[in-house]
C-alpha cells in the first residue's frame, strides 16, 4: 500500500511539474509575440519617417521636422510639399498597407488556402475595374469623383467576393477552385478594363492604365482618413473574432465543435475584406502581393494565434509599402515609380516559391 501511495504521489508530482513547465514555455512564448510587436511598431515608425524625409526638393531632416511642429498653416513652398504631398503618401502607406495585409491574412485563413489573398482571387482586379468605370464615365457622388470611384470599386469588390463564396460553397472551399476562381475572375476584370481603355480618349486610357500599378501620387488627405476608417473598424470587428478565426485554422471540423458559425464568419469576412480592399484600391489603384507576402512573414514570425498575428500582419503590410514607396523614390528622380511595380516584383518570385512549395 505503500508504495502504491508513493507512486501516486510521485506521478502528481511529475504532471505538476508538466503543467508549470508547459504554462512558463506559454507565458515566454507571449512574451516574445508581444515583445516582436513592440519591434515591427518601431520599425514601422522608422520607416514612416525614412520615407516622409525622401523625396527631390532636398529638404533636410530638420527642416521637416520643423514644418510637421509649425503644421499645415505655413506658406512656404516647403510647407506644401511636406503636408499636402508627402505626409499624405506615407500615411496612405501605412493605412493601405495595413488594410491589405489583413485582408490577404483573413481570406487566407477562412479559405485555409496559403496562396489566396485580394490579388490572386480577383478581387483587387475587379475593384480596380470598378474605378475603370467611375473614371471612364464620370461617376460621381454627392458631385464628387473620388467618391464614385470608391463605390464602384467597393461594389465590385463585394460581388466577387460573394460569387467566390458562392463558388467555395458549391465546392467545398478547396483550393484549387478558390485559385482558379481567382484566376478567372483577374482574366475577365483585366480584359474589361482593357476594353475601356482602347474605346476611351488618351488621357482616360492613361489615367485608366495608371490605375493598374498602384501609383502613391494620387493620394489625399481623404484617402488617408477613408483608409485609416476602414483599417480601425476592420481592426476592431476582427480582434472581437480572434479566437473563432484561431479555431477555424485548426480546422473547421473543430471550430464547429467550439460552437463557431463558420459559414456566417466566412461570409461576414469575406465582406469585411472586401470593403478594405475596396478602399485601398479606389483611391490609388492595384497594388500586388501586399496581402500575399506580409501575411505569410507574419505567420512565419507569430505562428497561428490571431491574438498576435493580426496586429503583426498589419504592421509587416505597413512596412512593406513603405519600403516600396522608399525604393521606388530612390530608383526615379524627379517622379515616383507606381509601388505596384515594385511590390509585384518582390511578390512574383514568392508565390512561386509558394507554389513549388505546396507541390500542387
Amino acid at each position: 500500500m505503500a508504495e502504491v501511495s508513493t507512486g501516486k504521489v510521485s506521478t502528481g508530482k511529475v504532471s505538476a511539474g508538466k503543467i508549470s513547465t508547459g504554462f512558463e514555455y506559454y507565458q515566454g512564448l507571449n512574451a516574445r509575440r508581444k515583445a516582436l510587436t513592440l519591434v515591427m511598431f518601431l520599425l514601422t515608425l522608422l520607416l514612416a519617417a525614412t520615407d516622409l524625409l525622401i523625396g527631390s526638393s532636398g529638404l533636410r531632416a530638420l527642416d521637416v521636422w520643423g514644418i510637421l511642429l509649425e503644421g499645415p498653416k505655413g506658406q512656404s513652398p516647403a510647407t506644401y510639399i511636406i503636408w499636402e504631398l508627402r505626409l499624405p503618401m506615407t500615411l496612405t502607406c501605412v493605412f493601405v498597407g495595413g488594410s491589405l495585409s489583413l485582408a490577404g491574412l483573413q481570406i487566407q485563413n477562412i479559405t485555409n488556402n496559403i496562396l489566396a489573398s485580394p490579388y490572386t482571387l480577383g478581387i483587387t482586379a475587379g475593384a480596380s475595374f470598378g474605378a475603370a468605370i467611375a473614371v471612364t464615365f464620370g461617376f460621381t457622388m454627392l458631385g464628387r469623383l473620388w467618391l464614385g470611384t470608391v463605390t464602384l470599386a467597393l461594389v465590385l469588390a463585394l460581388s466577387i467576393s460573394l460569387i467566390i463564396y458562392q463558388l467555395g460553397r458549391l465546392r467545398g472551399l478547396s483550393p484549387g477552385t478558390l485559385i482558379l476562381s481567382g484566376i478567372i475572375m483577374n482574366f475577365f476584370f483585366q480584359a474589361l478594363q482593357q476594353y475601356l481603355q482602347y474605346r476611351a480618349s488618351p488621357e482616360i486610357a492613361q489615367i485608366i492604365a495608371g490605375w493598374t500599378f498602384g501609383n502613391l501620387a494620387r493620394s489625399t488627405w481623404v484617402c488617408v482618413f477613408t483608409n485609416l476608417t476602414l483599417l480601425a473598424l476592420g481592426v476592431i470587428i476582427l480582434s472581437g473574432w480572434a479566437w473563432k478565426l484561431t479555431a477555424l485554422t485548426i480546422g473547421e471540423e473543430r471550430a464547429l465543435s467550439l460552437g463557431v458559425n463558420v459559414s456566417r464568419l466566412r461570409l461576414q469576412v469575406f465582406l469585411l475584406s472586401a470593403f478594405m480592399v475596396a478602399g485601398a484600391v479606389g483611391f490609388i489603384g492595384t497594388v500586388a502581393f501586399v496581402g500575399l507576402v506580409a501575411p505569410h512573414c507574419a505567420k512565419l514570425i507569430m505562428g497561428d494565434d490571431q491574438r498576435y498575428l493580426q496586429p503583426s500582419a498589419t504592421l509587416l503590410g505597413a512596412m512593406l509599402l513603405l519600403a516600396a514607396s522608399i525604393v521606388a523614390k530612390l530608383l526615379s528622380s524627379g517622379s515616383m515609380l507606381p509601388v505596384g511595380i515594385i511590390t509585384s516584383i518582390v511578390g512574383v518570385p514568392f508565390l512561386f516559391a509558394l507554389l513549388m512549395k505546396t507541390g500542387r
